[in-house]
């Protein structure tokens, strides 16, 4: 593994570092600097021949992140004591750019979803709008409260084009409509919605967002600042290359009292008492600590403020350019194959980010997946919706020579 004196100082974000260290710090990386993005990988334990195309599902996490939760950890249990999760609040409001007191600590983004779905005031007849590329996480929530209290859901069919997908949602509002509970990305094909038109649509309409990020923090830099009326649930474990078992919830201080807690417990609350001649609960947390509460793993969120730090100090810009540089190699080199395969993914570049869907034509894509799977590739099927696809996602630690090898076994296969 390369030296953490090496690696740290070819960091831009660490440049201060340099000097210290006794080195003369090198100029920015960019996303084609193969040498410098060769010294990135192997700062991941990732085996040397493995060839990991699914980020979008699990993230894999360097060394820093892995080594953050095994020092805490051993420190809790030799001293009995059970630290504090609050370290990672900071590092996430740092990241995202928004108040600590925005962000509720979760353990992924359903545990987020479902504080959305079954928090906010909806009554039976109301409407909440998903897509028809949903995953499991952000549609079964909503379906759950739909079978449960008489919510109607709508599906907005998504377009190739952003402008189209806007025009095709403003068609489908009706004056039942409450929630636009949409995808930032999509599961599915890696389909980037146009967050920022979204977030002003639901201003304008006086309805909720309700935003499914999964996949957006770590693939993209976010500033949730800008969402002064929206949502945001998202996790650590994917793109952000963090602790599996960790997420968040974003909620804008103009929304914190509109959305009741699911839950209750320790730190949740703003003081209660219970005697026999009182009983009262006085009232909630003033943050969205309310959200969050009891025992949290303190080395897990150890680990996920190392994966704060470790893109912060690549830069997320230049993290999002070489995912997104990639995967338009892939899309690429797909839609030069048209005999061999059909792109799912819109070619759009504000639609599309750090995922490519595509069907085989002639092979069955289970098949395909197992055969990649052979030949040292980890991709992810995409059975979803009926789109009997295969999705491979690129991020920092991927090399354009393994995006060549599958794009030779796609036109072989």
């Amino acid at each position: 593994m390369l030296s953490r004196r090496r690696f740290l100082a070819s960091l831009p974000a660490l440049g201060a570092a340099c000097p210290a260290l006794g080195q003369t710090c090198p100029a920015p990386p960019t996303p084609d600097d193969e040498a410098f993005w060769r010294q990135v990988r192997v700062q991941f334990p990732l085996g040397p021949n493995r060839v990991y195309f699914n980020n979008g599902t699990n993230g894999p996490s360097p060394w820093a992140v892995v080594r953050a939760q095994q020092a805490l950890m051993d420190q809790l249990e030799r001293t009995g004591e059970y630290g504090s999760p609050e370290p990672a609040r900071q590092a996430l409001a740092r990241f995202f750019k928004v108040a600590a007191s925005t962000i509720s600590l979760t353990h992924n983004t359903t545990e987020a979803i479902n504080h959305l779905a079954w928090g906010l005031p909806l009554r039976r007849g109301d409407e909440v709008v998903l897509t028809d590329h949903e995953h499991a996480g952000n549609a079964l929530p909503w379906l759950h409260r739909a079978k449960r209290t008489g919510l109607r859901v709508r599906v907005l069919a998504l377009a190739p084009t952003a402008a189209e997908t806007l025009n095709r949602l403003e068609g489908l509002l009706t004056r039942r409509t409450r929630v636009l509970a949409l995808p930032h990305i999509t599961c599915t094909t890696g389909q980037v919605l146009p967050l920022a038109q979204l977030a002003s649509l639901a201003q304008t309409k006086n309805l909720w967002l309700a935003v499914d990020g999964a996949h957006g923090p770590g693939s993209l830099p976010l500033d949730l600042s800008q969402l002064d009326r929206a949502f945001y649930a998202g996790c650590g474990h994917k793109w952000m290359l963090g602790p599996k078992g960790t997420g968040f919830l974003y909620v804008p201080p103009a929304l914190l009292e509109v959305l009741k807690p699911l839950h209750l417990g320790a730190h949740a609350d703003a003081g209660w008492v219970l005697t026999p001649q009182r009983q009262e609960l006085t009232g909630y947390a003033p943050t969205a600590h309310r959200y969050d509460y009891g025992t949290q793993n303190a080395a897990t969120y150890a680990g996920l403020v190392a994966a704060v730090d470790f893109l912060e100090g690549l830069g997320m810009a230049r993290v999002a350019a070489r995912g997104q540089q990639l995967a338009a190699q892939l899309q690429a080199g797909l839609l030069a194959l048209p005999d061999r395969v059909q792109v799912l993914t819109p070619t759009e570049p504000a639609s599309r980010g750090n995922m490519v869907t595509f069907r085989p034509l002639g092979q069955d894509y289970q098949a395909f997946n197992e055969l990649a799977a052979r030949r040292g590739f980890r991709l992810r099927v995409v059975p979803e919706h009926g789109l009997n696809a295969v999705r491979v996602s690129t991020h920092l630690y991927n090399q354009p020579a393994e995006v060549g090898r599958l794009l030779e076994l796609v036109a072989s296969a």
